[in-house]
């Protein structure tokens, strides 16, 4: 086997899981730090890919000992707490499915802003198209129900998506001093706290975990595959970094108000660096739309197949009826132009509740020689590991009470 063919065996999971984590979303949190306080939270975008880093390297070690999902663990392992594994899979179904219906709504309205900007479509009924398109590819692609196909798919997604938004970065002539500064120097002041959070909320998120552990046990079998599996989370979850920095790169760019929104950001460059700017960022947000509009239902129904012990198989009847209600809900949302924010306030609460305590989970399982053996976490992981767990708690009190103030 030749080396690029080598790399493509061993590959795959991780540039997934960074396709899930870079969606709309993130693009918008990205810009909007980028507008309001230029370099200054790169070094948040830093931490929080590392922190990322630490966790999804965790998950993907469970997924590869155990060769099960990190839900299907939890299930086992507090068989004997009916109560307590009750409450904790309610908050996880909660969280992740409800939560992911909520934000498909906003994958699908995403990948449809980067078309519209691309192709100079402003009419209502050429929106709904897109949005029927957008949600039909997607479900054509998850019906196929082949973990290949959907990993050769979205691993092409995510490189489309990487060298559109660096190549758009690269066009704004960034000063690599400034740039330094603002990945090295950390600052922060009660007005970017918020921005703050929201850049570490939107990177390390609780639904990647899940999706993570079930991906990697599909694809490898064997605890001798564990250094493939750390290379290929850390290669492609720095990608996903790479690609966060380069959109608050961009938006840095722009001395104006009124950006919202990848959108706004790709005709706000428009003037400064000419269409390329404008084209390439368009395509970096079309590309993140589709990817994360996959990826949601396809972590939200291995989650609940974990919940109820399904069988691993893409094509099973409750499997593919968990991801078809949650691309539909999206599809609905987003076409009709129904404004979903009541709900996604729901699941923010939700995910600020679920974050800390699947943190605290899977550090529990980490720690269990039952469960992973001789890979079970080292002193250095746990360190890490109870540092990131004391940021989410904080994290996820700032979210629920951001969004109760707001009610």
């Amino acid at each position: 086997m030749t080396e690029p063919a080598k790399w493509r065996h061993n590959s795959g999971p991780g540039a997934l899981v960074a396709a899930a984590f870079i969606g709309p979303g993130t693009v918008t949190v990205c810009t909007l730090a980028g507008v309001d306080f230029g370099y200054d939270l790169l070094w948040v975008m830093l931490l929080s890919v590392f922190a990322t880093m630490v966790l999804q390297e965790m998950s993907a070690r469970i997924g590869i000992v155990t060769g099960r999902g990190l839900t299907d663990i939890i299930r086992t392992q507090l068989h004997q707490q009916p109560l307590v594994r009750f409450v904790v899979l309610l908050m996880i179904l909660g969280a992740i499915v409800v939560g992911n219906a909520a934000y498909e709504a906003g994958n699908i309205s995403g990948g449809r802003l980067g078309l519209e900007t691309l192709l100079g479509i402003n009419s209502a009924a050429g929106s709904r198209w897109l949005s029927l398109l957008i949600g039909a590819l997607a479900f054509a692609l998850l019906f196929v129900g082949s973990y290949k196909v959907l990993e050769r798919v979205l691993i092409a997604m995510v490189i489309l998506m990487s060298l559109a938004f660096v190549f758009a970065a690269a066009l704004t002539r960034p000063d690599p001093a400034a740039l330094l500064q603002g990945l090295l120097l950390p600052s922060f002041s009660d007005a970017s706290l918020l921005t703050i959070l929201g850049l570490i909320g939107t990177t390390v998120v609780p639904y990647n975990l899940f999706l993570h552990a079930s991906l990697v046990s599909e694809k490898w079998r064997s605890a001798e595959d564990l250094p493939h599996a750390r290379r290929d989370t850390f290669i492609a979850i720095g990608i996903g970094g790479l690609v966060s920095m380069a959109i608050i790169v961009c938006a840095a760019a722009v001395n104006t108000s009124g950006i919202a929104n990848a959108a706004d950001l790709a005709l706000g460059l428009e003037p400064l660096f000419g269409n390329f700017a404008k084209y390439f960022l368009s395509l970096g947000l079309f590309a993140a739309g589709i990817t994360s509009a996959i990826t949601a239902p396809l972590a939200a129904a291995y989650v609940v197949r974990g919940c109820m012990g399904w069988p691993a198989d893409l094509k099973h009847g409750g499997f593919r009826l968990v991801w078809m209600l949650i691309l539909i809900t999206g599809i609905t949302f987003s076409s009709l132009g129904i404004n979903p924010i009541d709900i996604i306030r729901f699941a923010q609460v939700a995910n600020g509740l679920t974050l800390p305590v699947v943190v605290a989970i899977l550090l529990w399982i980490m720690n269990s020689g039952a469960v992973l053996g001789r890979h079970k976490n080292t002193p250095m992981n746990n360190v890490l590991g109870g540092a990131i767990l004391l940021v989410t708690v904080a994290l996820g009190a700032r979210t629920i009470i951001q969004v109760i103030a707001s009610l």
